[in-house]
């Protein structure tokens, strides 16, 4: 995919309602950030190869961090509340879904969208460890942020798939 294919529906459909600054987690070429810095957002794009985020790298409101969040002996990971919206798109390392939890700030937004137990059927990935068990989102979730909206199942856009989808926010602390 190019910065010009378009957003994913599930970020989109919830991307207004997002709050800054936005971290966009293997962000390949920047579908998703472009999204946010159209949107007024800061936005911070981590990815092993930032190559692919083209014109929009030198917007003044986008910081990028290149690593790859799954080999480096002293992996990067997010502030805790640090971030009023993550976003994570077709992508998974267990090890790190923990911290991108924890990086939402209070009134913040957690939209992840990837691949799910039973995509083996269509093609990569293929393999169990980059694919989602049912309900893994919202168990993740589970106690720390609350869900808004969550999906699993068949989708035929953008291609034949499996795929797990979740929108859950953390609480303001506001009582």
């Amino acid at each position: 995919m190019t910065s010009d294919s378009p957003p994913s529906t599930w970020i989109a459909r919830f991307s207004a309602q997002a709050a800054g600054p936005v971290l966009d987690v293997a962000c390949g070429s920047g579908r998703h950030t472009k999204l946010f810095l159209g949107l007024g957002h800061d936005v911070t794009a981590v990815d092993r190869d930032t190559s692919r985020l083209g014109a929009i790298a030198a917007n003044p409101r986008l910081t990028i961090i290149e690593t790859d969040l799954e080999r480096d002996a002293d992996p990067w990971r997010p502030a805790a509340a640090a971030y009023g919206s993550v976003v994570v798109t077709n992508y998974l390392w267990r090890p790190l879904l923990p911290a991108l939890i924890d990086a939402v700030a209070p009134g913040g937004m957690f939209l992840y969208e990837t691949f799910a137990s039973g995509n083996e059927r269509f093609g990569k990935p293929s393999n169990p460890d980059f694919l989602l068990a049912p309900n893994e989102l919202e168990d993740a979730v589970a106690g720390k942020l609350e869900v808004r909206a969550f999906e699993q199942g068949e989708v035929s856009e953008p291609r034949p798939s499996v795929i797990q989808r979740i929108c859950a926010v953390r609480g303001s602390g506001e009582d």
